[in-house]
């Protein structure tokens, strides 16, 4: 509060920033999970993330478990378990399998599961009292390390050590003997920064998406707050605000949606382009 009228900023950045707050519980943070720099107090988006997991977990074991008592009846999918198994197919076969090529069936479940964790993160920010973890940047900071480390060791193992080492020191087509070398050793920093820039994107495009999102629904909530007060504005500025918010809520859902497709497919483009370097 900032003499007597509410104060914006800081309601957009509690809301926006992490916490050791959910709904009304408060908790400290506990000095005896520090391990020497690091505290690993579970924060208001570790928590979310936890439930974001137990989720992808229950969706995928109820629908499973529906598909496989509808089958044993002879029964067309149907229903909730027709809807996942639709989304599932869909990134199995045209983000996965399509994009990583004939290998693409071992990487599927992982792509699969990057795709659903990340929705469930998305959508669980746009709840009442909810966070989004994906608008942490240690969060996505995270999942892009994790698909780096998918794309980086899948080509390990696919081309093998000479191979994967070509894509650090590439061979120049029509150069041979020295110029041939030196050229491999001067392309080395930019394919070494080029590995680097992908979880990079995947990283920055999740947290930047997601959290501006948020900012602009909570900044239009302001309005009302800033302007609500004034004589014959409140009743106009509140419906305007209230229809706008809507139709962004709305666009939130859908760039919810988008995000985890993005995630997962830009994973597949990227560890497709590692397996098919030769």
């Amino acid at each position: 509060m900032i003499q007597g009228q509410i104060d914006i900023g800081e309601i957009v950045l509690h809301h926006a920033a992490d916490s050791y707050s959910i709904f009304m519980f408060e908790w400290r943070r506990m000095e005896s999970l520090q391990f020497g720099p690091f505290n690993v107090t579970p924060t208001k988006h570790v928590v979310f993330l936890f439930i974001a997991a137990f989720l992808v977990f229950l969706t995928m074991k109820v629908a499973g478990r529906k598909l496989e008592a509808q089958r044993a009846n002879e029964n067309a999918p149907k229903g909730f378990a027709n809807a996942i198994e639709a989304m599932v197919l869909f990134v199995r076969n045209d983000v996965a399998i399509a994009n990583i090529g004939h290998d693409g069936a071992k990487f599927a479940p992982f792509v699969m599961t990057l795709f659903f964790f990340v929705l469930y993160m998305n959508l669980l920010g746009l709840i009442p009292h909810g966070a989004t973890p994906t608008g942490n940047l240690a969060v996505t900071a995270g999942l892009a390390v994790l698909a780096f480390l998918v794309i980086e060791i899948g080509g390990f193992l696919k081309l093998g050590p000479a191979g994967y080492m070509r894509t650090i020191f590439p061979t120049i087509p029509g150069l041979s003997g020295p110029g041939a070398i030196a050229m491999s050793l001067f392309m080395a920093p930019i394919e070494i920064l080029g590995k680097m820039v992908k979880p990079f994107a995947l990283c920055v495009r999740l947290f930047g998406n997601m959290v501006a999102g948020h900012l602009v629904i909570l900044s239009i909530m302001g309005i009302i707050f800033l302007f609500g007060h004034l004589p014959f504005w409140n009743w106009g500025i509140g419906i305007a605000a209230a229809t706008l918010l809507l139709g962004i809520m709305m666009l939130e859902i859908f760039v919810a949606m988008l995000q985890a497709y993005v995630f997962a497919l830009l994973t597949a483009v990227f560890i497709g382009l590692m397996q098919h370097e030769h």
